[in-house]
């Protein structure tokens, strides 16, 4: 049989004919000790359990509180009538003397019956009796009983639990009929099962095998219907959010062509213009030397878009990071020096902080060195005349007590709009502000930033307050034991 149909029949049919058999075998050996011994477990565990609660509440209101602990609407009251409802069964509490103080049953109520002399002697001498008896004439006819006795301060309480109308099971030939009936109406309803839940299987994998092609030729924007929670509904789940992922990655590719296409173009173009018209004379030899510096500064600006997408592709491909224990104080001042001309021409005031000690860290130091430039370089654009850039370097413990560099940079100035912070990392955005005062910037600088930073299993989080300060920070793992240099060498 090839079909899924064909399968679960005859694998179905050889099951449940194999545990029929067995069934009966267990059924025609086991019943009756398994019925008595069932019925032990439960009257035993109720008994238990009432003996458990009412020590515990003599022990707070001492061995008299016996008396009154089962008056109408009592707490310990409807406890013996929850335990005897869950053990189908009815609960007598009896104080020292055999008198019932305690009852579920509605024909021996508490205060009026006792235990004769002989019952409560032998209850008190913690003899296995009375499994199934009257129990010396308390009760009119036999019952499958079990009963505990407890002592508080000194004294004893009994709690006996029985069953009224307890039938020793005889397996008898109507019990084998009776089976092998329900046995075969079981197999009818499983075969209908069986044909219903393969044709639920075989119809959405035929849909999930029609839609691998739609998506095999680029038609991601079709959804398979999700009917259920079983292993299937979750194969056609995992399929729709896969056509989604691939949705989304062929509209990030289709995206990330358009702004590559868009950013080389566009000095691609005033390259191409500017040569030419020096090439027949348009421009004029005494502007050469203006438009060549034009051509320069683009040429340039493809450049570095070449290397951001180089090294953006680079750390995409999560290649092995080359990790030693360097100086992350020195860095940033080395970082700081290389801008002292952009942030002397804008007659900027910086403050920085990494203590009195330097800090060294376990990282790639060149990955590091490009993500500490791209947010000072940043940082240098947006901050405006005579601002103010904050660096901060220095040590925190992080949930695991685990010391780590907290390097911090916050620049004064404009800010950026709360709704435009969810996209600041992902590749070629810019805000509108940047966008009119960052002519040079390719859109890639914090989005490698942030996953360089994330390929050393850290973050790099960005706050801002519009009109006030931009800030950004990561984290890495400090490398102790290392000669420190004091900041006033």
């Amino acid at each position: 049989m090839k079909s899924i149909f064909g399968k679960y029949l005859m694998t179905f049919t050889v099951i449940l004919l194999c545990c029929i058999i067995v069934i009966l075998f267990a059924v025609s050996t086991n019943i009756a000790d398994e019925s008595y011994a069932v019925q032990r477990d439960i009257i035993n565990s109720s008994a238990g359990s009432t003996s458990i609660v009412l020590e515990s509440y003599l022990s707070d209101t001492g061995y008299e509180g016996i008396y009154s602990a089962f008056s109408e609407n009592s707490d310990m009251q409807e406890l013996i009538d929850y335990f005897a409802s869950s053990s189908r069964a009815d609960v007598y509490v009896f104080e020292k003397n055999g008198l019932l103080v305690g009852s579920t049953d509605d024909q021996i109520p508490a205060g009026l019956a006792y235990l004769s002399d002989a019952a409560l002697n032998v209850m008190l001498s913690h003899k296995d009796s009375y499994a199934i008896s009257t129990v010396e004439g308390f009760f009119r006819a036999n019952r499958f009983n079990s009963y505990l006795v407890t002592y508080v301060e000194g004294e004893p309480f009994i709690v006996m639990v029985s069953i009224r109308n307890y039938i020793g099971i005889i397996f008898t030939r109507d019990i084998i009929i009776v089976a092998i009936t329900v046995a075969l109406w079981v197999f009818l309803a499983a075969m209908i099962s069986l044909y219903v839940i393969s044709r639920r299987t075989t119809q959405p994998l035929s849909e999930i095998i029609s839609a691998a092609k739609d998506y095999s030729k680029g038609r991601f924007d079709r959804k398979i219907e999700v009917v259920g929670y079983d292993e299937v509904a979750e194969l056609a789940k995992a399929i729709n959010d896969m056509a989604s992922s691939l949705a989304k990655i062929d509209s990030e590719r289709n995206s990330f062509i358009g702004n590559v296409s868009h950013d080389l173009r566009t000095p691609m173009t005033t390259i191409s213009g500017f040569v030419d018209g020096i090439l027949d004379g348009t421009i004029p030899p005494e502007k050469h030397e203006y438009y060549l510096n034009i051509i320069s500064q683009e040429v340039k600006r493809l450049s570095r878009l070449v290397n951001s997408l180089l090294e953006a592709s680079r750390i995409e491909s999560g290649g092995e990071l080359k990790r030693t224990d360097f100086n992350l104080s020195e860095t940033a001042r080395t970082v700081l020096i290389s801008l002292e001309s952009k942030i002397s021409g804008k007659n900027i005031d910086i403050e920085f902080d990494s203590g009195e000690e330097d800090i060294f860290v376990n990282a790639d130091s060149d990955s590091i060195h490009r993500v500490i430039f791209n947010l000072m370089d940043n940082a240098v654009k947006f901050t405006p005349e005579k601002g103010i850039i904050s660096i901060g370097i220095t040590t925190v413990a992080d949930g695991r007590k685990k010391r780590k560099a907290l390097f911090s940079i916050r620049n004064s100035g404009e800010g950026i709009p709360k709704e435009e912070l969810p996209h600041l990392f992902e590749r070629f955005y810019k805000t509108d502000r940047s966008r009119g005062l960052d002519k040079s910037g390719t859109g890639l600088g914090l989005y490698i930033a942030k996953t360089s930073i994330v390929n050393h299993g850290e973050d790099l989080v960005v706050d801002s307050v519009s009109g006030e300060y931009t800030e950004f920070k990561f984290t890495l793992p400090v490398c102790d034991n290392l000669p420190r240099r004091n900041a006033s060498n």
